[in-house]
């Protein structure tokens, strides 16, 4: 169950009005919440930390008990321009979950300040002089991005998936499974790997509460495309200092994106969806693919329907969105583009694509791209409140 405020600035202002900290705002932050009534608007009026905030309830959406409860908490997941909070108690799932889900929220950030870090350190000469057990595990996490031409056919999109360190747990107790073939193709396996070696070189320190990039929530449905961070041009000459600090920086994003990584899969274990990303070999870089995989309810003619959202940015195309939708064998496909040459490239294509799927069987029931990128969280899991303080 969410609730999510439209503004944390507005909020921050009323709650140093009501004598409040800012400070209480933090992620990871348990915060009392209870219910004022409802305005001539017909909204709720909610008090939260101390902040007094209308919120609308979407349709068809309520607590377990079907109504809101005279007290309860609400927990900060992320901040930005719409923070996210998520209930706590009132029908919420696992606590442990969410115990594990409060302690990594603060630690997770993108993969691009890791595949930024990984660029820069592989333009130094000095990389061949590093420990052999640091430069065989830099090599496994290069090894461990996938190529454009694995992830354009589909089984290799499907190993692109199993090996995206969301469902590695699940494969270790499979009794076949390769485990030395796994340990060194699976994202997270190459992750925890690389971090184990570079503990002995450069502890990793804690990172800042705030996050660049939103955490991947299935509440929040596809996140904008996590853009390439620019690489740092190498030093005129490497000196240990520079070199140190490099590795250090690796370090923090490798337990970032590992923190991520476990974010994802303890916010999945709670839908029958899985928020996935892909981190996939460019050209003159590395780009990270984000997938929003989720089986829908069986129709009442019994088949089934499956949604696959997927979220990138590429240099040469710049952001980009998609949902396809399944259900037996007809499809629809959704594209949003945020420059207006990207979609006209795109539109370019349909008549092949639609000569594609007809070939196969499938019914195109819809084929379009629209200029902008899609506002706001795709759906919700649970209850979300929008709120204005």
């Amino acid at each position: 169950m969410i609730i999510q405020p439209t503004s944390l600035a507005a909020m921050t202002w009323a709650g140093a009005a009501a004598g409040t900290s800012a400070e209480s705002w933090r992620i990871g932050a348990v915060l009392a919440a209870r219910p004022l009534g409802v305005n001539e608007r017909g909204l709720l009026v909610l008090q939260i930390g101390g902040v007094t905030v209308e919120a609308e309830l979407p349709a068809g959406q309520q607590f377990a008990n079907g109504q809101l409860p005279p007290q309860f908490q609400v927990r900060v997941q992320s901040l930005g321009s719409q923070p996210l909070l998520e209930v706590v108690g009132a029908g919420a799932p696992d606590p442990i979950v969410y115990r594990a889900l409060r302690e990594r929220l603060p630690q997770q950030n993108g993969y691009a300040p890791l595949l930024a870090s990984l660029a820069a350190l592989s333009q130094r000469p000095v990389l061949r002089q590093l420990p052999q057990p640091l430069r065989e595990a830099l090599a496994l996490l290069d090894h461990a991005v996938r190529m454009p031409e694995e992830i354009t056919r589909g089984e290799g999109l499907r190993e692109a998936i199993l090996r995206s360190g969301l469902f590695l747990e699940s494969q270790l107790v499979q009794p076949r499974t390769d485990l030395l073939a796994l340990g060194g193709d699976d994202w997270k396996a190459v992750l925890l790997h690389l971090a184990a070696v570079l503990e002995q070189y450069a502890p990793a320190r804690p990172r800042p509460a705030a996050a660049d990039t939103p955490p991947p929530l299935h509440q929040r449905g596809l996140q904008p495309p996590q853009p390439r961070q620019p690489v740092p041009p190498p030093p005129a000459e490497d000196g240990d200092e520079e070199i140190g600090a490099l590795i250090e920086r690796l370090h923090g994003d490798v337990r970032a994106a590992l923190a991520r990584l476990e974010v994802a899969q303890l916010d999945n274990a709670q839908a029958q969806a899985w928020m996935i990303e892909i981190p996939v070999q460019g050209e003159d870089g590395r780009d990270v693919l984000q997938l929003h995989l989720e089986m829908a309810r069986e129709s009442e003619q019994g088949g089934g329907a499956w949604t696959l959202g997927f979220s990138i940015d590429l240099p040469a195309l710049g952001p980009v969105q998609g949902e396809l939708q399944l259900r037996d064998l007809r499809l629809a496909v959704r594209l949003w583009a945020e420059r207006a040459g990207t979609v006209e490239k795109l539109e370019r294509q349909f008549v092949a694509l639609r000569q594609r799927l007809s070939a196969c069987g499938v019914l195109l029931d819809q084929l379009s791209c629209q200029a902008g990128l899609p506002h706001g969280p795709g759906r919700a899991g649970g209850l979300l409140l929008k709120a204005t303080a």
